[in-house]
């Protein structure tokens, strides 16, 4: 089965506790005001990718030792189909090596509405982070854009890792963003504050740097 996929990238250590694997799908039919990830809005074709490739690269990049998985985009459960099979490739990969990692997915769908029409897919999962984007609502509790979007723990392993971060405020660590650059451009991934990439787009054009390109508008 084929899943799209806007990017994906290791380590992720802004989205999640640890050293992860961040996997941003491609396609998104919410398209919250203010998202700083327009570029995975529309659905793409030409991103398309089989799941057994993504999990090899999964496999090729945690060979020193990863915490976890987290799953953004993009609106993962507009892919319900692939979003379930992926799910279920990495839970066999961890049963049957052994790992201990988590799995941490992102969706705009209000929990109730993810409740009813993805149960089976919830139950694959450690920790959930739902609800849309609110652009007029402060920025929410650690790896939350926003007051009204929560930290679900769905699993045992859920609880046992992410219990202690369930109120932990926005600003308990240091680092909310990280950047990579990769193929001559360069990522920032991670929850910015309100007005935080405007300020970064506008430091940056103070140096001499203009971006060409940004995901956070159209």
């Amino acid at each position: 089965m084929k899943i799209a996929v806007n990017k994906a990238h290791f380590p992720v250590t802004v989205l999640g506790p640890g050293r992860r694997i961040g996997i941003w799908l491609q396609g998104c039919s919410i398209r919250c005001k203010g998202c700083i990830s327009q570029d995975t809005w529309e659905a793409d074709p030409n991103r398309e990718m089989e799941i057994d490739q993504l999990l090899d690269w999964c496999r090729q990049v945690a060979q020193n030792g990863f915490n976890g998985i987290t799953i953004s985009g993009g609106e993962p459960f507009d892919q319900p189909q692939a979003l379930s099979a992926l799910l279920d490739e990495l839970l066999q990969w961890r049963n049957r090596s052994g790992l201990d990692f988590d799995i941490l997915c992102y969706s705009g769908y209000p929990l109730a509405t993810l409740q009813s029409r993805h149960h089976g897919i919830l139950s694959k999962l450690d920790a959930l982070i739902p609800e849309p984007y609110a652009d007029a609502l402060p920025l929410g509790n650690m790896w939350r854009g926003s007051l009204n979007q929560k930290l679900v723990l769905l699993s045992a392993r859920g609880r046992r890792r992410y219990t202690q971060y369930v109120d932990a405020p926005a600003h308990a660590v240091g680092k909310r963003i990280q950047a990579s650059v990769e193929q001559g451009r360069v990522w920032y991934i991670g929850i910015p504050d309100r007005g935080d990439m405007e300020a970064l787009e506008k430091r940056c054009a103070e140096q001499g740097v203009r971006f060409s390109d940004v995901s956070w508008r159209q």
